[in-house]
């Protein structure tokens, strides 16, 4: 079995700083985490890869300090990993970048001798956008079935059973491979890297794709292909301590709760 596992560094933060004009995320001088749903899709492929001799290759795009959590996957556990780095990808929306991703899981297959990975594992969203559209948009562009929150995977032969998660419980999906899943925090607890997996992930050369490597059209990528136009990005106000109202007499309570209200201009 043949699994790719997509994989994002993040800001570690919740203050990041906003481009003003692009209305994108600084990176700059902010540390940077494994993005946590990554994790539980990696950690759901290393568990098939215990029971069943997987074989788990990972894919990140980004800048070229992402391949830090490259280097984390493969401390954990992973067989091969690749980076997606280009200025010329940079800016791209999650459509064009499910587009760039698509194209990168189609060369790295290329690269290994591979018609298709099997299994393409992604977290159900990164914590810079939380979109949850990217994993899907990769499965359109492939052209292969999508199963999305996924909280727990059986795979018996070719076939794979997902329980999805979802407003009001779970949905039992199958599908045959290929698939691309998404996974939510409730699937595992991801492992931790060992020492000795660390020390070998230091020394492994992590493979570096272009945009003309994976060849994709000019046009569909960066700020410049994008199609969505973003209006306004900003960090939610933290939030206030809420009204406590003690007063036996009720029509005192809500007066004082009207008055409050007002002076919100909420009503």
């Amino acid at each position: 079995m043949e699994i790719l596992v997509c994989v994002k560094q993040v800001p570690d933060t919740a203050e990041v700083k906003i481009d003003p004009v692009k209305h994108t995320v600084i990176r700059a001088g902010v540390p940077n985490i494994f993005n946590p749903f990554d994790q539980n899709a990696l950690e759901a492929a290393l568990q098939l890869k215990d029971e069943q001799g997987a074989k788990v290759t990972l894919l990140s795009m980004g800048p070229p300090q992402a391949v830090e959590v490259l280097r984390e996957g493969l401390a954990m556990g992973a067989d091969e990993a690749y980076l997606l780095t280009d200025r010329k990808v940079g800016g791209s929306d999650t459509l064009a970048t499910g587009y760039c991703l698509a194209q990168a899981v189609r060369k790295v297959a290329e690269l290994q001798g591979l018609d298709h990975f099997d299994i393409i594992l992604c977290g159900k969203q990164a914590i810079d956008g939380d979109t949850a559209q990217v994993g899907p948009q990769i499965a359109a562009e492939l052209g292969i079935p999508q199963i999305t929150y996924a909280a727990h995977i059986a795979v018996e032969g070719e076939k794979v059973t997902v329980k999805q998660q979802n407003e009001e419980g779970y949905i039992v999906t199958e599908a045959s491979f290929p698939v691309l899943i998404t996974a939510v925090k409730e699937l595992n607890e991801p492992r931790f890297p060992t020492i000795r997996g660390t020390m070998k992930a230091k020394r492994r050369e992590i493979p570096t794709l272009s945009a003309e490597d994976i060849k994709v059209d000019e046009s569909r990528i960066g700020l410049s292909g994008s199609p969505t136009n973003v209006r306004k990005i900003f960090t939610p106000p933290q939030r206030t301590q809420g009204l406590i109202l003690n007063n036996e007499d009720v029509a005192v309570s809500v007066a004082t709760l009207m008055e409050k209200l007002a002076e919100q201009k909420i009503i």
